[in-house]
């Protein structure tokens, strides 16, 4: 019976440490944790039972997941679609989105088999997932893992601050602007004052289960805002014959869609924290599992959306479809607030891959944080964000260098160092690399360098021509 018992507590424990969410901690500390939670009985048993009530349904880790991915990109496919053309554009979309899946199960995988190569361990993230797997893989490549870590994580940091940032630009100017067409004449500077305190207090929740209020409403106000610009397109009396907007384009056009529709896709840093919160994680990467589902309706909504948008505007089409809506009109007034404000209400789920990041190493090597672990984490978030505030405040143009970093550092992680782990965990086993996973890989290869290429090459020109 005693031996009955041990096997059911070990087992809990383990399905409460594949549950852990929202502990910011390191491999080692989770290999800790992991025996004394093995060897402590009855009360780390109910320790480890009281976790897993904070782990996430399939559902909210959806809704997490198409918050993460769908931002100022959906409202930017009309753009895509006027640089891709109609047929192009529709039949590009679903392949980059194939693509993004593919290199996320990539990474999954990477995973997964760097925690069962590690004895103890139950959880890696996108930088140590990445470190784990250089440091098990070919000999010439194991004295590139600290490196290879770092990259990452500097790649994720520098993303997600930047995406933090162009949050406050991007519902300051459009807040900016309804209030100026209503006659309250404040300035920029303390529009985007008002704008930080919703932004501040869910950020402060370290706790990703308590996020998915924000994240709800997030998307319904997406949504919203989205439904009510494609209405307002479709009853603004006849739309054009489709005969009249291109069908295919080329050259520079079609470098700029690539650049546009790689950044649209943007969770990749989300793929594994989400996974890892999830009460039953198999159900994230099934066939019809939280990941393709959620791929799958963001892609017909990309489709959906850059369609109407390109054939009601055409040429005119501005890089937010919103702006296309009269400012006079009192309903688009309000589309434009509530679009900004979805789009805005996706600032904790962002902010919160890069506290991930940066939490650690502060805990690790300060006495203060190893003691007050929960206040001194609520300290950090709190600088963090009066520093994306500042450097918004400071920086007016700052969405021109984020499309900068974006095209080096977002496609980078979507793309290229998936690529990466696939060929150095696969160089591993014995004929692992075939043909097929040599041309499959360097196709992906391909088409994310020339992404960065273009979208680089795309915001150097602007950010030139912005300051001459």
């Amino acid at each position: 019976m005693d031996a009955e018992k041990k096997v059911y507590n070990e087992k809990v424990i383990e399905a409460g440490n594949m549950g852990r969410t929202l502990e910011i901690t390191k491999p080692e500390q989770q290999q800790q944790q992991h025996q004394n939670a093995t060897k402590g009985g009855e009360k780390d048993l109910e320790s480890t039972i009281v976790k897993r009530r904070h782990a996430t349904s399939n559902l909210e880790a959806a809704t997490h997941l198409f918050k993460g991915s769908v931002g100022a990109g959906l409202f930017a496919m009309g753009d895509c679609f006027k640089n891709g053309g109609l047929i192009g554009s529709t039949l590009m979309l679903p392949i980059i989105a194939i693509m993004c899946v593919h290199c996320e199960r990539l990474l999954i995988r990477g995973s997964l088999l760097a925690v069962a190569q590690t004895p103890g361990a139950t959880f890696y993230d996108y930088p140590e997932t990445v470190e784990k797997c250089f440091e098990y893989g070919p000999r010439p490549l194991r004295r590139m893992s600290r490196a290879m870590k770092l990259i990452v994580e500097m790649f994720l940091c520098v993303t997600q601050f930047g995406f933090c940032a162009i949050y406050f630009v991007f519902i300051t100017e459009n807040l900016y602007q309804v209030m100026q067409q209503n006659g309250i004449d404040i300035s920029m500077s303390l529009v985007m004052l008002i704008t930080l305190l919703p932004a501040m207090i869910p950020s402060l929740m370290t706790n990703l289960k308590y996020i998915s209020p924000v994240s709800l409403l997030a998307n319904c106000a997406l949504l919203f805002g989205l439904i009510a610009t494609l209405s307002i397109a479709f009853t603004s009396g006849p739309m054009p014959p489709v005969r009249e907007r291109n069908y295919f384009t080329g050259g520079s056009q079609l470098a700029l869609f690539f650049g546009t529709a790689l950044f649209s896709y943007e969770g990749i840093a989300l793929i594994l924290p989400l996974r890892n919160s999830m009460r039953e994680p198999e159900k994230f990467s099934s066939r019809f599992g939280v990941l393709n589902v959620t791929m799958v309706l963001i892609t017909s909504l990309f489709i959906f959306t850059g369609f109407v948008s390109y054939v009601r505007w055409g040429e005119d089409v501005a890089g937010s479809i919103t702006l296309n809506l009269d400012v006079e009109d009192v309903m688009s007034q309000v589309v434009k607030m509530v679009a900004a404000m979805g789009v805005f209400f996706g600032y904790p789920i962002q902010f919160f891959v890069m506290m991930k990041i940066l939490w650690p190493p502060v805990k690790r090597n300060n006495s203060c944080a190893q003691k007050y672990p929960i206040t001194m984490q609520v300290a950090l978030r709190f600088i963090m964000i009066m520093m994306t505030f500042c450097v918004a405040l400071v920086v007016p143009q700052l969405n021109l260098f984020i499309s900068l970093i974006g095209a080096l550092c977002s496609t980078s992680l979507a793309f290229v160092i998936p690529i990466i782990i696939d060929f150095v965990t696969r160089a591993q086993v014995p004929k692992g690399l075939g043909t097929w996973i040599y041309f499959k890989n360097i196709v992906i290869l391909t088409i994310a360098i020339l992404g960065i290429v273009t979208g680089t090459y795309q915001s150097v020109v602007e950010i030139i021509r912005e300051f001459q």
